[in-house]
């Protein structure tokens, strides 16, 4: 699963990579940094504390987003 979400304040949007099959779990930021992670529940954690669903233009995507990670990763 990629996942694409517009930040309020970035140019690019942030992408969540949920990839259990290949073992892949990233993030990269509106300001294009990143974070890769050894598996889909370190991802959640780290998404549900440096994230908030008012940074980003439709606060329903954050919701939808973090739904999308849990059944991936269940």
């Amino acid at each position: 699963m990629e996942f694409k979400i517009m930040d309020k304040d970035g140019a690019y949007p942030c992408v969540v990579t949920v990839d259990p099959e290949n073992g892949r779990y990233m993030i990269r930021n509106a300001d294009t940094s990143g974070e890769s992670f050894s598996d889909g529940a370190s991802l959640l954690a780290w998404v549900k504390e440096n994230w908030q669903s008012s940074q980003f233009e439709f606060s329903d995507d954050y919701t939808k987003l973090l739904q999308n990670i849990e059944a991936e990763i269940n």
